[in-house]
């Protein structure tokens, strides 16, 4: 269904599988089958894990030399002017991001937050936190727009998160092209998660071209309907979706900027960035253990994140127990078989602490909700005994 292999096979050193997606620009195309399969080597062995390998052998003092000469050429002079984006929502990585931009090499950082669907108390109280130490730009779409947005992205995609992340793609460098800020800082690398070739792993930032994309309304698809036909049948003014839409190249020529992974000049461990900012910055993790998953700090801010990674796992058998792990192998914090442990127990757990919201946001029944979430479980990882679900292949088995 989503053009992955159909042999599942998992990586030796961690608990992803060959299922783990990488997404292509998906807003150039209605398709849902527009991804491929987490590299695999023939030793076994993840793209993501080599990453980290490569990641042991890099001279770190020396990346942040690169660091000090970049920020050297991008900082506002007499400290009159914002010199850098960080695209952000009060998480633990853009607070990172911010408080070391700012209180270590002297930048001076303007966050830009694109709102969540649904704030959670604990995400409110860590946005206001944040922005008590730096400034922000929150920018909250038209609720109904991006709710019914994300119901059509989940029918037809089973992927309602998607209109959030164009969103919050491009609002960053909409804010920085419109306030003349050449430099954009992102917080972690894809690289980590195996998202790129690794033939491109020394790539320092996104090549701005990520970002560009067509104007034209019957060519940019949200929620794999074509942005022509979402006028037409929500009564959408044009304006309504101009968030959504890629960058137009016209405008990028005009307005250079660079985009920049600060996971690249500084090693980058989810785990010592959460004990980091709850040390400096205030940030408040989950009181309790977070619904699919293990972790408490992570993901914390949207009512919907939950669902995000369910619709995951429904996908690629891969839920948000294996994504945590994974990473947390990767960075010498559990062992393999700790991690499977961890997926056997948690992946896959349905997040019921606020479906009946998640239901009155997307407009559906729970009749729809389910009979959506089984018409995406590929046949080649999901099979039916006495109307029950179970993958075929698990990393426990």
């Amino acid at each position: 269904m989503f053009g992955l292999p159909k042999k599942v096979e998992f990586c030796s050193k961690c608990t992803l599988s060959n299922q783990r997606p990488v997404p292509v620009a998906e807003f150039k195309s209605k398709k849902i089958s527009e991804k491929k399969g987490n590299t695999i080597d023939n030793n076994s062995i993840c793209n993501a894990c080599k990453f980290a390998e490569l990641k042991n052998k890099i001279n770190w003092k020396d990346r942040e030399k690169e660091l000090l000469k970049l920020c050297d050429q991008f900082r506002s002079k007499n400290n009159k002017e914002y010199d850098c984006v960080v695209p952000g929502s009060g998480g633990k990585d853009s607070r990172y991001a911010s408080y070391i931009l700012k209180e270590k090499y002297g930048m001076n950082p303007l966050t830009v937050t694109w709102a969540p669907h649904i704030y959670t108390d604990i995400g409110w109280k860590n946005m206001i936190s944040w922005t008590n130490q730096v400034d922000n730009y929150l920018i909250t779409p038209n609720r109904n727009v991006q709710r019914k947005l994300s119901r059509e992205a989940f029918l037809n995609l089973l992927h309602p998160f998607q209109p959030f992340v164009f969103g919050q793609r491009f609002a960053a460098i909409r804010v920085a092209m419109n306030m003349n800020i050449k430099l954009i800082f992102h917080g972690e690398s894809p690289f980590e998660y195996g998202l790129n070739k690794l033939s491109d792993a020394n790539a320092s930032g996104f090549d701005p071209k990520y970002f560009c994309g067509s104007q034209e309304a019957n060519e940019v698809y949200l929620g794999g309907v074509s942005a022509k036909k979402l006028i037409v049948k929500h009564n959408f003014r044009p304006s309504d979706l101009l968030h959504y839409f890629p960058i137009d190249t016209k405008d990028l020529k005009k307005k250079k900027f660079v985009y920049k992974f600060l996971g690249y000049y500084i090693k980058w461990n989810p785990q010592e960035i959460f004990y980091f900012v709850s040390k400096n910055t205030g940030f408040i993790p989950n009181p309790e253990r977070t619904e699919g998953t293990y972790s408490k700090y992570a993901s914390l801010d949207d009512k919907i994140d939950g669902f995000h990674y369910y619709t995951s796992y429904i996908k690629f058998g891969l839920g948000r127990a294996t994504m945590d792990t994974a990473q947390e192998i990767r960075n010498g914090l559990l062992n393999r078989e700790e991690g499977i442990s961890l997926v056997k127990k948690y992946d896959g757990e349905f997040p019921k602490k606020y479906f009946e919201e998640i239901l009155d946001y997307l407009d559906l029944s729970e009749k729809q909700f389910w009979s959506t979430i089984n018409k995406f479980r590929s046949s080649h990882l999901w099979t039916k005994k006495n109307s029950n679900w179970k993958l075929k292949k698990t990393i426990y088995d």
